[in-house]
């Protein structure tokens, strides 16, 4: 087992939240987990959001204010999973706070129930937050019936803070002007990004390490640390957390007291076929059938072409990315994806740089 081998008591690169692992450097969620406990215990707020692409860290967010909370003032819910009917959300956390299955199936008592809740909670000098993960997953019409929840206050205070966590499309359905009533009501709105740099990322990788027991210096070069940084999407912690943890194993299979450049660019080059292929489907909106060996994409269909903007350097980079995994897509035959990719991407960036470059303005 490759936690013997590097003499670790835990796992560093879990794919599971873990609160311990919290690393306070990354800005982004650091900033929102402050703004969350502000919300929460000093601003009364009735409604907190958190928005951020996939992997970014937006459930480990959530878990660190949980983790925060002192259990003596407030009752707790978190849901993973809200798509589901809204009785079924209100079901769910009705039951969580109760800590019993909850049977009641009308939604009208079902409101009536959680309103008891909320009393008597504040009867008590306690205070009911619900966290909500996978936002998006929300179905369009619960946000309306969501906005009722946040109705609940007596007359000097809100009696519950819901947080709220998803990925941009969330944002885009709470900023609709057809929501307008319950986006007045955010009283906090994160944003949360990668890590911010490739020395971030060391620091990041280092601190998981020592938080698993490492004693000494790291196994992973320098070298390594700048393949990592590259395949990282611009500091996608889940990303990081991936190559990582595969280069470990890699360096513990093939008995390497370092994890060199070599190990990390040959665990890139095994999942970055499937990966681009399937990153980029998903981008595309497009149907994508997965194997152990290939994976499959729909022939997109024809769209308009977007309006036109300059982009900063560091827009050149992500859209330099993005357009080097798209090339990848449409290649059956790619002796080594990763350098394929990286070669790409370069080339594209040195065209970027010679002039102005104009990209495909976002919405």
């Amino acid at each position: 087992m490759y936690l013997e081998y590097w003499k670790l008591k835990k796992q560093p690169f879990n794919s599971v939240p873990d609160p311990e692992m919290y690393f306070d450097m990354h800005q982004s969620v650091d900033s929102s987990v402050s703004e969350l406990l502000f919300a929460v215990e000093e601003g009364n707020e009735c409604l907190a959001v958190v928005v951020g692409p996939v992997g970014v860290g937006k459930t480990m967010c959530l878990r660190i204010v949980l983790n925060a909370l002192n259990k003596n003032k407030y009752r707790i819910a978190f849901v993973t999973n809200p798509d589901m009917t809204f009785p079924q959300l209100l079901r769910e956390v009705v039951g969580q706070l109760e800590g019993k299955e909850c049977l009641e199936r009308r939604k009208d008592r079902l409101f009536e129930e959680f309103n008891r809740i909320l009393f008597e909670t504040s009867d008590a000098g306690k205070r009911v937050v619900v966290f909500i993960d996978e936002g998006n997953a929300i179905r369009p019409h619960n946000l309306d019936s969501l906005r009722l929840l946040t109705n609940m206050q007596d007359d000097h205070q809100n009696l519950l803070t819901i947080i709220l966590a998803g990925q941009p499309e969330l944002g885009k359905r709470l900023e609709d002007p057809r929501r307008e009533n319950l986006f007045q009501r955010i009283g906090v709105y994160c944003r949360i990004e990668g890590i911010d740099s490739r020395e971030t990322m060391k620091d990041y990788i280092e601190h998981r390490l020592e938080r698993a027991g490492l004693s000494g210096d790291s196994m992973f070069t320098e070298a390594a640390y700048d393949e990592i940084w590259k395949l990282s999407e611009s500091g996608m912690p889940r990303l990081i957390n991936k190559m990582a943890k595969l280069s470990l194993k890699a360096a513990e299979t093939n008995n390497q007291l370092h994890v060199n450049a070599d190990i990390v660019k040959a665990v890139g080059a095994r999942f970055m076929r499937s990966y681009v292929r399937m990153r980029a489907a998903r981008k595309a909106g497009m149907p994508v059938e997965t194997s152990s060996e290939t994976v499959v994409i729909a022939k997109p269909a024809a769209h308009p072409r977007p309006q036109l903007k300059i982009l900063s350097r560091d827009e050149r980079e992500r859209l330099a990315s993005q357009l080097a995994t798209e090339r990848l897509v449409h290649q059956s035959k790619v002796f080594d994806p990763f350098e394929a990719w990286s070669k790409t991407r370069e080339e594209i960036l040195r065209a970027m740089e010679s002039g102005q470059f104009l990209s495909q303005a976002a919405g």
